[in-house]
């Protein structure tokens, strides 16, 4: 869907350099995107000279949660999110395909290659200029503000002033990472549920060994005070600690459910099971699946190792918090996500409200859509309700701005089909054959990336 270099250049690029503030993944896409059309781009990062508390480098497109993009199949609303994201040539995929490590459906990299991937692929760009320095304040000129939920406490005051609202906040928990060569391979088996593939490691446990765990969890010592007691956690990435506390059966039907898998030493469905997945290509290091915390440092050691497997685990990075904010997109922005007065400043990623990787990505590739629009003289655009990336757009802008909460993409956003459909997996290929189709559609009508 893209143009060839004469056209990119005649079509709308401006004098100035655009300014994309962030080198995340949002930032990263809108930036190559907009490069690719001609115009000259400004990448502002701030790190490595200042750095977060969750991130470890400064390599642009560094991941600081989990290691996986979620599912491939289109069937599933990540898979066909990735399908929309592949007709707009996006950057994340193209390095995730060359960095990837096996995980089963899910596509899951090596995170060192990927953030290198996406370093080089920006910065070697010759219409792109990554400059290493602090944003403090909205730019003048046409830009999009991709600065992440981890946004510095200068530039959130910046945007609270033009916006007139303190915006929203919460706070966000990261799982645990161990070595496998510590693994007690007696107990831990590779499986995938109900067969499908074996790129899992997996922790089963029996009903004594689970209440003892939970009760452990309960009892642990977590982050406290007002600050941590008052956080509006998003349901999708809520602390096992937390999930602990709401019933003896949450876990158990939540990240630790046992379903399509089947102990090689018993022959039998565990009663509940702690799944691992690979961070790294050499199978190294393994992520703790859904076991993000807020338990202290001190404490984690003691609970997560009378998980079975895990009694001599090495813990190469332990669990963390750390504070994500995002913007009352339906209260303060347009429909395209930028500022009321001021249509060629745009908004991106995680702190627009919208929650996960490709979600964060592909919003990033849609800013950059709709400033290219906007700078050479046409209308933003939106892609349909009855697809993936419309319809979290139209959820973004038609919520209610007082109980707003992030949303990540999930088949619950697109319009229903016109007729019914009772056999689940028939209905979803039948919804992402029609978004799939509408998406090209619209891409093709609207002159998308033409």
């Amino acid at each position: 869907m893209v143009a060839g270099e004469g056209e990119r250049v005649r079509r709308g690029a401006v004098p100035e350099p655009i300014r994309v503030i962030g080198g995340g993944l949002a930032g990263c896409e809108a930036a190559l995107f907009l490069a690719e059309r001609g115009h000259r781009v400004e990448l502002l990062e701030m790190r490595p000279g200042r750095p977060t508390p969750a991130h470890k480098t400064g390599d642009l497109g560094e991941l600081v949660c989990t290691n996986s993009f979620k599912s491939e199949d289109s069937r599933n609303a990540h898979g066909q999110l990735k399908r929309e994201m592949a007709a707009l040539n996006s950057l994340l995929l193209r390095v995730a395909e060359e960095s990837r490590v096996p995980a089963g459906s899910a596509l899951a990299v090596d995170r060192a290659l990927f953030s290198k991937g996406m370093t080089d692929s920006v910065s070697s760009h010759s219409r792109i200029r990554v400059v290493r320095e602090e944003v403090r304040e909205l730019p003048q000129g046409p830009a999009i503000i991709a600065s992440g939920p981890l946004t510095s406490d200068a530039l959130s005051a910046s945007i609270q002033s033009h916006l007139g609202d303190d915006g929203l906040s919460f706070f966000d928990a990261i799982a645990p990472i161990v070595h496998r060569d510590s693994l007690n391979e007696d107990v831990v088996f590779e499986a995938g549920r109900f067969g499908e593939d074996s790129d899992y490691l997996n922790c089963p446990m029996n009903p004594e060994e689970y209440l003892a765990f939970l009760e452990a969890l309960r009892t642990a010592d977590a982050q406290q005070g007002h600050v941590f007691d008052s956080v509006p956690y998003f349901e999708g990435c809520l602390p096992v600690e937390v999930l602990a506390s709401r019933g003896d059966d949450t876990l158990r039907f939540g990240p630790m459910k046992p379903i399509g898998l089947e102990d090689p030493r018993t022959g039998d469905r565990p009663f509940a099971v702690v799944q691992l997945r690979r961070e790294d290509r050499q199978g190294q290091m393994w992520n703790l699946v859904g076991f993000q915390t807020r338990l202290r440092i001190g404490e984690q050691g003691g609970v997560f190792r009378m998980i079975p497997g895990l009694e001599e685990a090495e813990f190469l990075r332990w669990g963390s918090l750390h504070r994500n904010s995002y913007l009352n997109f339906p209260g303060c922005l347009t429909a395209w996500g930028s500022l009321p007065e001021r249509r060629d400043l745009l908004f991106a990623g995680q702190i627009t409200g919208v929650e996960g990787y490709t979600e964060s990505a592909s919003s990033g590739l849609l800013a950059a859509v709709n400033l290219d629009r906007i700078l050479g003289g046409g209308d933003p655009s939106l892609p349909p309700p009855t697809t993936m990336l419309g319809g979290l757009y139209r959820y973004l802008r038609e919520s209610e701005p007082k109980n707003f909460q992030p949303m990540n993409s999930n088949w619950g956003l697109v319009d229903p089909l016109t007729r019914r459909v009772r056999d689940k997996k028939k209905r979803r290929e039948a919804l992402a054959q029609r978004a799939q189709d509408e998406f090209h559609r619209w891409l093709v009508e609207e002159n998308v990336g033409s």
